[in-house]
């Protein structure tokens, strides 16, 4: 089956199932969004605060990948997309995007992992299984597991086209659907790579400098840190009633605020 259709079944499957757990008999205005599971906890988060002062409106957020959450939107089936990767001339027709903020990929490799820097070009032998052992970048005698997320991925987008360029990635790399997954197996094994969102960083496993410059909210912010993409909220034509008003909020100081604390760079901060 075609791959936009099974994303469009997916989406169908996850609105209809929240719309079952809301509780019935109450009259609510609802918001549908879906797509990105980077840009998903900073959007949840912003639901969570927009809620507590419109209780007449329930938000539902869903993940799913910036592919799906591309296609829902220009379909309609939900009310607000997410992607965490530039649009291409195609994807932009018919759709207006909200740059929310921007988030850097962190390269991450388990805690145990005596490797604290590589350059790009190293990140993409690693990648592309032109470095196969930690050995031959001067560490353990370890064989390299490289951890990549599935097709549609806002963030393997991003990476691709930040990193690998035209060379392409291994091909028995271990797909992982979520950041979350990509965290779990990086921790898991001293083998592993992956990247994910800055956003979802953590302690679980341990960041790499590209180049020399950490990943941090101001190298992002300012440039010197080069993995990096947008965050993005799209909706089909221009926005109206509750959608615009939940846009406007975010796009204002409390939304914005309220994105900085989910370690993204909100857009009212970007140089």
């Amino acid at each position: 089956m075609d791959s936009k259709y099974v994303l469009l079944i997916i989406a169908v499957i996850i609105i209809i199932g929240a719309y079952l757990v809301f509780t019935p008999g109450k009259q609510y205005e609802r918001i549908q969004i879906a797509g990105s599971t980077s840009v998903q906890p900073v959007v949840e988060k912003l639901a969570e605060k927009y809620q507590e002062t419109h209780p007449n409106i329930r938000i539902n957020v869903q993940g799913g990948g910036s592919g799906l959450g591309i296609r829902t939107a220009e379909q309609g089936i939900v009310d607000l997309g997410m992607s965490s990767k530039a649009l291409s001339p195609e994807d932009k027709e018919g759709l207006n995007e909200y740059i929310i903020g921007k988030d850097g990929i962190v390269v991450v490799v388990n805690n145990d992992n005596p490797i604290n820097n590589l350059t790009k070009d190293q990140i993409r032998d690693i990648f592309s299984g032109n470095i196969t052992n930690w050995i031959e970048l001067d560490g353990s005698d370890v064989e390299v597991h490289v951890v990549v997320r599935e097709s549609g991925s806002g963030t393997l987008s991003s990476f691709q086209d930040i990193v690998m360029g035209k060379t392409k990635i291994r091909r028995d790399a271990i797909v992982q659907s979520s950041t979350e997954a990509v965290k779990q197996a990086v921790k898991q094994d001293p083998g592993a790579i992956g990247f994910i969102s800055l956003a979802n960083m953590d302690s679980t496993v341990k960041a790499i400098a590209v180049d020399g410059v950490a990943p941090s909210e101001q190298s992002v912010a300012n440039g010197t840190y080069l993995l990096q993409r947008p965050f993005e909220l799209l909706v089909k034509g221009e926005p109206t009633g509750i959608v615009k008003d939940f846009l406007d909020w975010v796009m204002g100081p409390e939304g914005q605020a309220i994105i900085k604390k989910q370690k993204v760079i909100p857009a009212s901060e970007l140089q």
